[in-house]
C-alpha cells in the first residue's frame, strides 16, 4: 500500500549544474478548444470537492511553532562507508544545495556547496526527513519530517545557517502535513494539512473515531526492535475470556470505514508576518498537493484524486473557481508547472494515452483551457519526471524505458498563444541506470539524483556540455558495498502469464554458483501495487545473494512502467489474475533462472506483503516459506484502520469496503487461512498507520493457532517505510536468516 498523502521519493543528489542545453523549437500546432483530456469548468463530484462548494469546514489554519536550534556541525561528520544522498533542492544561484542524507544512520537534512564537501547538518533531531525545498529568495529551507519514524508527518522550516527552526504545520501528533510549492517570490510556502481525526469525548458525546487509543508520546518511543517468538500469542478476546475463531478474526470493527477525513491546502508565511491563506479544501480526499502558483498569483495548480484517477486542477485564487481539469499519471506528485506568463500549463499526463507524455495546455487570461497538444513523447515509455528551469525556458524530462531512465532536455520558450507541436529534445548521458529526482539549479541548470545497480543513491550536477559529475558529498560507487562483495547486476527476464499477458522482472543470480546449478530462489514483490522493479542497488538483495539465494523481482499486473492498461489490469476481480501472476513468475524461474522448484520462497513489502500472504494461502504447495513486510491480511480490517485519505484512494484500487465487501472478503488472505502450510515471518513498523500492525499480528496469530511456525518482527521507531540504519540492518539479517534456514536447512 503506497503512502498516497506523502508520495515518498527514494534517491538523489546535488551540486552546481551546467546549463540545460538550448534546443531549437518547431512550429506550433493549433488545437481546438475542448481537445481530448481537457475539461472546462464542471461541477465537482459530490464526494471529493472543495469547501467553498459544499460548505465543509477546512482544517484549522496551522500556526508556526518555534523550536530549539538543532543544527549540527558545519563540517561533515565521519561518513559511513555506504550512505545515500537524495532529494536535492538548490538555492537561487545554484551555489549550494540542501538534501537528505543518511550518513548518520537516519535520513536527515544537510546542506553545503554543490562543488565542495564541507556539508553541514541543519537538523540533528532523529526524526527522519522525507522532502526538502529551498525557498526562491534563499531565506528558508522547508522540509518534511516523520516524528518517531511514523506515518504522521509535519512541515518545518529552517534558515540555511541552521537557525530559526520552526514547525509550519503538523505540530499536533495526530495531524499530517506535507509540502507543496513555494510562491515564486519566496514569501510563502504551500502546505497540505490532514486535520486530526475527531476524538470521542470522555462523556461519550460527540463524534466517534475508529481508533480511540491515546496518541503515542514520541519522546518515550525509544525501544529497540524486537523479534517476537517462542511464546504463543494470546488467542482470547480482550476482556471476554472467549477464544477468537477464524471467523471472529475476520470480522471488521465498527465502523467499517473511518468517518473522518479531508485535506486542506494553505499558503503559509514562514516569518509568520501574514496570516495563512486557504487555497483549497476537499472532504473525503485521497490526495491534494499544490504543485505551482502562477507568477502573478492568480492561478493555482493542484494535484488531487485517488490512485489511478489523478487530476491536475487549475483554480483561480480570486474566486476559488476551477477552470479546467486534466487527467494525469500516478507516480511523482510534481505533475507540472505554469509558464512564466501563466498562459501555458506544462503537464506530465497520460490523458487519453497508454503512456504519460509532456502536454502543453493553452490557458486564457481567466485560466480557461483553449486547447492541448502533445509536445514530447516516447514509444512504450512513460514520462517519469518533469522539471522546469527557474526561468521557465527549459524542461528536463526523465523517461522510464523498461525500468531504466533516459534523461532529455526540451526548450519550452517562447511561450505561444496556441499549443506547441512536437519539440526536439537533447539527450543527457547518464552514469547510472535510474533518475529518481531532478532539481532546477540557478536560472537554467540541472541537479539530478541518481541510483543504479552498482551504487547507493547520490546527487549529480550538470557541467558544461551537459555531462554529469558526482557531488563530493555523495558516496563513491566503490563504497556501495564492502570490498570483495561487488553488487550483482540483474538480468531482465520476460515471460507470459497464463492468460497471455506479457510479464517481466529482474533476476539476481547468487555469485559463485555454476550456471546450471539449481538454486534456492526468493520471489520478491514490490509495493504499490503501482510501483515498479527498477535496476537499482537493493541492500536486501545483496544480503540474500550473499547467502547463496537467487532473487527474482517481477512486475506483476498492476505495476507501473508498462502502460495504463497494465496498471489497470488488476482492478476488481483482476486481482485474482495478479495472484496467478506470482505463481507464473515462480514457475518461470525454474527454466530461466535456473531456480530449484523445491526451494522457492515468496517475499514482499506493503502491497507485496499482501501478495505474500495471499500467495501462501492461494498456492500453498508452491512456496517453502514466506516473508511478509507491512502487508494487508484482511481488507475489512485494513480499511477500518488505515488513514482516511488512504482509504479513499485505496477504494478505487481494491474495491469499496461496503459496496464490494464480498469481493474484498474473497481477496483477503485471512479468508483462506486454513489453506496455509508454509512457515512465515511477518515484519511491521510499530508506527505504521498506512497498513496498521494488526494486519501482520492477526495473520501470525491465526497461523500459530493452526500449528504453522510463524514469527513477527516489530521494528521500533518505524512506520510504513523502514528509515533507520540499525532497523534496516536488523530487518535484512532477520529476513535473510529466516529464508536461509528454510530454503537451505
Amino acid at each position: 500500500m503506497a503512502a498516497d498523502a506523502r508520495d515518498h521519493v527514494t534517491d538523489e543528489r546535488s551540486t552546481p549544474a551546467a546549463q540545460l542545453g538550448t534546443v531549437p523549437t518547431s512550429p506550433s500546432v493549433v488545437a481546438q478548444p475542448g481537445a481530448p483530456g481537457v475539461a472546462p469548468v464542471t461541477p465537482p463530484p459530490p464526494d471529493t470537492w472543495s469547501a467553498d462548494a459544499h460548505g465543509s469546514a477546512p482544517a484549522a489554519a496551522p500556526a508556526p511553532v518555534p523550536l530549539p536550534e538543532t543544527s549540527g556541525p558545519r563540517d561533515a561528520v565521519t561518513r559511513l562507508r555506504a550512505h545515500g544522498c537524495w532529494y536535492p533542492s538548490a538555492n537561487a544561484d545554484g551555489s549550494e544545495a540542501a538534501f537528505i542524507c543518511d550518513r548518520g544512520g537516519v535520513p536527515q537534512l544537510w546542506a553545503g556547496p554543490v562543488d565542495g564537501d564541507e556539508v553541514r547538518l541543519l537538523d540533528s533531531f532523529p526524526d527522519p526527513v522525507k522532502e526538502v525545498s529551498w525557498s526562491p529568495d534563499d531565506r528558508w529551507i522547508a522540509y518534511t519530517t516523520a516524528p518517531g519514524g511514523g506515518e504522521h508527518s509535519r512541515v518545518l522550516c529552517v534558515r540555511p545557517d541552521g537557525t530559526g527552526r520552526r514547525v509550519l504545520a503538523g505540530a499536533d501528533p495526530d495531524s499530517t502535513a506535507y509540502l507543496g510549492c513555494w510562491a515564486h517570490d519566496g514569501s510563502a510556502v504551500a502546505v497540505t494539512l490532514a486535520a486530526p481525526a475527531a476524538r470521542t469525548p470522555p462523556d461519550g458525546t460527540g463524534p466517534a473515531r475508529a481508533d480511540t487509543a491515546p496518541t503515542a508520546n514520541w519522546a518515550d518511543r525509544n525501544g529497540r526492535a524486537t523479534l517476537l517468538g517462542g511464546t504463543p500469542y494470546d488467542t482470547t478476546a480482550r476482556g471476554t475470556g472467549q477464544t477468537v475463531t477464524a471467523a471472529d478474526s475476520m470480522a471488521p470493527p465498527v465502523p467499517a470505514v473511518r468517518p473522518d477525513g479531508g485535506l486542506s491546502a494553505y499558503l503559509i508565511d514562514p516569518d509568520a508576518l501574514a496570516s495563512p491563506v486557504l487555497l483549497a479544501t476537499e472532504t473525503h480526499a485521497a490526495t491534494l498537493r499544490v504543485c505551482d502558483i502562477s507568477r502573478d498569483g492568480g492561478l493555482v495548480l493542484l494535484r488531487r484524486g485517488p490512485r489511478g484517477r489523478r487530476e491536475a486542477v487549475v483554480r483561480r485564487t480570486a474566486d476559488s473557481a476551477t477552470t479546467c481539469t486534466v487527467p494525469v499519471a500516478d507516480g511523482d506528485p510534481w505533475i507540472g508547472r505554469f509558464s512564466p506568463d501563466g498562459r501555458t500549463l506544462w503537464l506530465r499526463s497520460d490523458a487519453d494515452r497508454e503512456y504519460a507524455a509532456l502536454l502543453a495546455v493553452v490557458l486564457g487570461t481567466d485560466g480557461e483551457p483553449h486547447g492541448m497538444s502533445v509536445v514530447a513523447e516516447r514509444q512504450d515509455s512513460d514520462l517519469d519526471l518533469l522539471v522546469l528551469s527557474h526561468d521557465g525556458r527549459t524542461a528536463a524530462l526523465s523517461w522510464n524505458e523498461r525500468g531504466a531512465s533516459r534523461l532529455e532536455l526540451v526548450e519550452t520558450f517562447p511561450t505561444r498563444q496556441a499549443p506547441h507541436g512536437p519539440l526536439p529534445t537533447t539527450p543527457v548521458p547518464l552514469p547510472h541506470e535510474v533518475v529518481t529526482r531532478v532539481a532546477a539549479v540557478g536560472p537554467r541548470l540541472l541537479l539530478p539524483a541518481l541510483s543504479g545497480s552498482q551504487r547507493r543513491p547520490g546527487v549529480w550536477w550538470a557541467s558544461e556540455g551537459v555531462s554529469l559529475l558526482r557531488t563530493p558529498w555523495s558516496s563513491r560507487d566503490e563504497d556501495a558495498v564492502p570490498p570483495g562483495r561487488p553488487p550483482v547486476r540483474p538480468v531482465l527476464l520476460r515471460l507470459t502469464a497464463r492468460d497471455g499477458l506479457p510479464l517481466s522482472g529482474w533476476y539476481y543470480r547468487a555469485p559463485g554458483r555454476a550456471p546450471g546449478d539449481p538454486a534456492p530462489c526468493v520471489i520478491h514483490l514490490h509495493g504499490g501495487p503501482e510501483e515498479q522493479e527498477r535496476p537499482v542497488f537493493h541492500p536486501l538483495y545483496h544480503e540474500l545473494t550473499g547467502r547463496g539465494l537467487d532473487v527474482f523481482a517481477p512486475d506483476v499486473r498492476g505495476s507501473s512502467g508498462h502502460g495504463r492498461s497494465f496498471v489497470d489490469a488488476d482492478l476488481g476481480t483482476g486481482r485474482f489474475a495478479a495472484l496467478d501472476d506470482v505463481a507464473d513468475c515462480a514457475a518461470h524461474t525454474v527454466p530461466a533462472g535456473p531456480a530449484d522448484p523445491t526451494r522457492l520462497a515468496v517475499m514482499g513489502r506493503s502491497y507485496g506483503g499482501y501478495l505474500t500472504f495471499a500467495s501462501l494461502v492461494g498456492h500453498p504447495d508452491l512456496f517453502r516459506t514466506g516473508v511478509a513486510v507491512c502487508g494487508m491480511s484482511d481488507f475489512a480490517t485494513f480499511f477500518a484502520g488505515t488513514e482516511p485519505w488512504l482509504a479513499e484512494s485505496a477504494a478505487h484500487k481494491y474495491g469499496h469496503p461496503e459496496r464490494d465487501r464480498e469481493l474484498l472478503r474473497a481477496l483477503s488472505p485471512m479468508t483462506r487461512i486454513d489453506a496455509l502450510r508454509a512457515p512465515l515471518l511477518a515484519v511491521h513498523g510499530e508506527h505504521d498507520t498506512n497498513v496498521p500492525p494488526g494486519e501482520s499480528e492477526q495473520f501470525v496469530r491465526a497461523a500459530r493457532e493452526r500449528g504453522i511456525p510463524a514469527e513477527l518482527l516489530t521494528l521500533r521507531e518505524e512506520g510504513h517505510d523502514f528509515l533507520r540504519a540499525d532497523n534496516r540492518r536488523l530487518f535484512r539479517r532477520t529476513a535473510a536468516d529466516w529464508l536461509e534456514r528454510h530454503l537451505t536447512g
